[in-house]
C-alpha cells in the first residue's frame, strides 16, 4: 500500500487492520523534550472507540495505546528529569487488538464471498484478489482511525501548547442541525464533553488513575497487563457508571452521549438516530471542526493550500464530504455576501465575516478555521440487501450480521479534531521554517 502516510514536516505513517494483532501510528518530526503520556493518548481514544454508549457498535475494543518508540526510557543522566520524554526519534504508538474472538471472526468469514454493499468489500477483493484482508474489513475498517486519534492527540497537544486550540462537535445527526453557537462555548462545551466521557469510563479510571499501567513499566510489562485485561473485558465494563442524563447535564453542562453543545438539539438527535435504527437501518450527519489561534499564512500553494490538504479528510472512512467555511453554500451566494471584508479596529485586523472559514489563497487568515465533514450512513445494516458472490459472480443476498454501528457521526468527530491538528502542526513547522529563513535573510 503506498496511501498509508500523511505529512511532509509532521509525517504520519500508519498500519494494521480491524483483526490483526493491532494497528500503529509512527510519527516523525514531534520535537525532543516534550512530554506524552498512554493516559493522554488513551483519553482522546475512548472517545471513538466502540461500545462506549447506544450509538455506537457492541464491540468491546478498549482501545489501549502502548507508546513503543521515540520517548526515553529513564533519564538521560542522573536528575535530568527528561525520562519518558520525547527525544526527537520516530514516536510510534501501538494499539493491540483485544476483543479478538474466533466467534467474530467466524462471522466474517461466513459473510465474506458476498460483499457488503456501502463497503470496500467488493472492489479491495478486485485490487488485493482471494489473500485481501477481509476479516473486520482489515485496513478499510474504521478501526483504523483510531491510529490518527493516538498520533493526532500529539500533534493536538504541540498546537495548545502554542496557544492554538483545535475542537470538533456534532453539527448534524440524522438530519437534526445544531443551531449556530459561539466557537468559545463550543470548546467549553466539548473540554467538558471529554472530562465527562473520562470519568464514566472504567479502563481510564482502572489502568491510569489507579496506574496499572504506569510510564516507567517496560513495554513487555505492559503487555503482561494488557493480557490480564483481555481476561477482565467484562469485569471492567461493569463497572461503567450509570450514564444519568440529568445528573450528567447538571455537573458537566453536556449531553450524556452526543458531543453537541445545544443539549436540546442533542435530545433530538439521538431519538431520530434511535428511530431509524430501530426499523433496522442507520443515519449519517456533520462534524465540525474548529481551530482557534492559528496565526495567518499557514498554507503550501499550489497544490497544498490549506483547505486543499484538510480535504485530504475524504480519507477518514465514511466521509463521504469536505467544506471549509460557507463551503457548497456559496453558490447561493452575491459576491458581497461571500467577501470577508476586514478593517483595522484599534490596530488590529478584524474580519466582518467568516464566510472563508479562515482559508482564502489556500493561506490561513488568522481567523477561526472552520470545517465540516459529511458523515454517511453506517452502511452494514440489518436490512436484507442483494449483491453478489465474489467468486461466481453469482447474484444473492445478504443480512447483516456482523456487529455494527447505528450511526458513525458520534464516533467520528474525534477523528476528524485530530486529523485536522496533525494537518495543521505539519504547515507550522513548514510555516515557521519559511519564516525564520526570511528573517535571517532579511526579507521580511
Amino acid at each position: 500500500m503506498f496511501g498509508c502516510h500523511l505529512g511532509k514536516c509532521v509525517q504520519l505513517t500508519v498500519s494494521g487492520g480491524s483483526y490483526q494483532d493491532g494497528l500503529s501510528a509512527t510519527l516523525q518530526g514531534i520535537p525532543a523534550g516534550l512530554l506524552f503520556t498512554e493516559k493522554g493518548i488513551y483519553g482522546d481514544l475512548l472517545l471513538r472507540k466502540p461500545g462506549a454508549d447506544e450509538l455506537s457498535s457492541p464491540r468491546k475494543e478498549p482501545d489501549l495505546p502502548v507508546i513503543y518508540t521515540g520517548v526515553n526510557a529513564a533519564d538521560t543522566v542522573e536528575g535530568a528529569g527528561n525520562a519518558f520524554h520525547t527525544n526527537g526519534t520516530p514516536l510510534t504508538i501501538l494499539i493491540p487488538n483485544l476483543d479478538r474472538h474466533f466467534i467474530h471472526i467466524k462471522q466474517y468469514q461466513d459473510t465474506n464471498r458476498t460483499p457488503r454493499p456501502g463497503h470496500a468489500s467488493y472492489a479491495s477483493f478486485m485490487k488485493y484478489g482471494p489473500a485481501d484482508d477481509a476479516i473486520g474489513a482489515g485496513i478499510f475498517s474504521g478501526r483504523y482511525t483510531s491510529t490518527i486519534v493516538g498520533a493526532g492527540y500529539i500533534a493536538k497537544m504541540v498546537l495548545k501548547r502554542l496557544g492554538i486550540d483545535v475542537f470538533s462537535y456534532i453539527k448534524e445527526a440524522a438530519g437534526v442541525a445544531c443551531p449556530e453557537i459561539d466557537s468559545a462555548k463550543i470548546l467549553a462545551c466539548t473540554d467538558n464533553y471529554k472530562k465527562m466521557r473520562h470519568d464514566h469510563d472504567p479502563f481510564y479510571q482502572e489502568l491510569y488513575v489507579r496506574e496499572r499501567i504506569r510510564p516507567d513499566m517496560r513495554f513487555l510489562e505492559k503487555m503482561a497487563v494488557f493480557a490480564q485485561i483481555e481476561q477482565e473485558i467484562e469485569d471492567i465494563r461493569a463497572k461503567t457508571p450509570k450514564f444519568d442524563s440529568d445528573e450528567i447535564r447538571e455537573k458537566y453542562g453536556v449531553h450524556h452521549v452526543l458531543n453537541c453543545p445545544d443539549f436540546d438539539t442533542a435530545e433530538e438527535m439521538l431519538r431520530e438516530c434511535n428511530r431509524i435504527t430501530q426499523t433496522g437501518d442507520s443515519s449519517g450527519g456533520i462534524v465540525e471542526v474548529v481551530a482557534r489561534g492559528v496565526p495567518t499564512g499557514l498554507g503550501e500553494p499550489v497544490f497544498d493550500k490549506l483547505d486543499a490538504e484538510l480535504g485530504r479528510m475524504l480519507g477518514i472512512g465514511a466521509v463521504k464530504g469536505v467544506e471549509v467555511g460557507a463551503g457548497f453554500k456559496v453558490k447561493d451566494m452575491t459576491g458581497i455576501q461571500s467577501n470577508d471584508a476586514l478593517h483595522n479596529e484599534n490596530g488590529k485586523v478584524v474580519f466582518d465575516s467568516n464566510q472563508a472559514g479562515g482559508i482564502t489563497g489556500g493561506l490561513s487568515t488568522g481567523q477561526d478555521i472552520v470545517v465540516r465533514v459529511a458523515v454517511k450512513p453506517t452502511p452494514t445494516i440489518d436490512k436484507p440487501q442483494h449483491t453478489i458472490d465474489k467468486y461466481t459472480k453469482e447474484n444473492t443476498k445478504l443480512a447483516a450480521i456482523t456487529r455494527r454501528d447505528p450511526t458513525i457521526v458520534g464516533r467520528i468527530w474525534p477523528v476528524a479534531e485530530n486529523y485536522t491538528a496533525l494537518v495543521l502542526l505539519d504547515h507550522l513547522l513548514m510555516f515557521t521554517g519559511y519564516q525564520a529563513l526570511a528573517n535571517k535573510l532579511g526579507t521580511l
